[in-house]
């Protein structure tokens, strides 16, 4: 009997790097960083890789020993609404800034996180059109600053 359905963690992460990887076109601002090859999953999650846009890290990678996790770290609403629209296991999670964590069960799902990921791109690319990452972040800095 054949197994349909690719249920390892290291594997189905590597599926996805590949697809990052080898869409150059729609994913030419992101990169696979800081990878580890001799992961092993966890129940928690081993960190794989991070995904980067130039140098910020704006998702991470995890394996666990039947599925993979997507933490995005960079617009969280933006990826969970299109990892939701997908069908995909979406959850919050609450740190500061805040992430969408979204949940790879199988190796068909890969392709399913692949809108999430045009989504981030499209929202890097109008935050650089319009200058609002580095604007956001002075103002954080201000409002830290009086604070003191």
């Amino acid at each position: 009997m054949v197994v349909d359905k690719l249920s390892d963690g290291t594997r189905i992460a590597q599926l996805l790097a590949s697809e990052l990887t080898g869409h150059e076109d729609a994913f030419s601002v992101l990169s696979v960083v800081d990878a580890d090859p001799d992961v092993k999953p966890t129940d928690d999650g081993a960190l794989a890789y991070a995904v980067a846009a130039g140098d910020e890290r704006v998702a991470e990678v995890y394996v666990q020993p039947d599925r993979a996790r997507v933490e995005f770290l960079a617009h969280p609403d933006v990826t969970a609404d299109a990892a939701s629209e997908e069908n995909l296991r979406v959850r919050p999670k609450a740190v500061r800034p805040p992430r969408t964590l979204v949940f790879v069960e199988d190796g068909a799902q890969v392709k399913w996180t692949l809108p999430a990921f045009r989504a981030l791109v499209a929202a890097l690319e109008a935050e650089a059109e319009n200058g609002d990452g580095d604007e956001a972040e002075a103002q954080d800095e201000d409002k830290t600053e009086g604070s003191d």
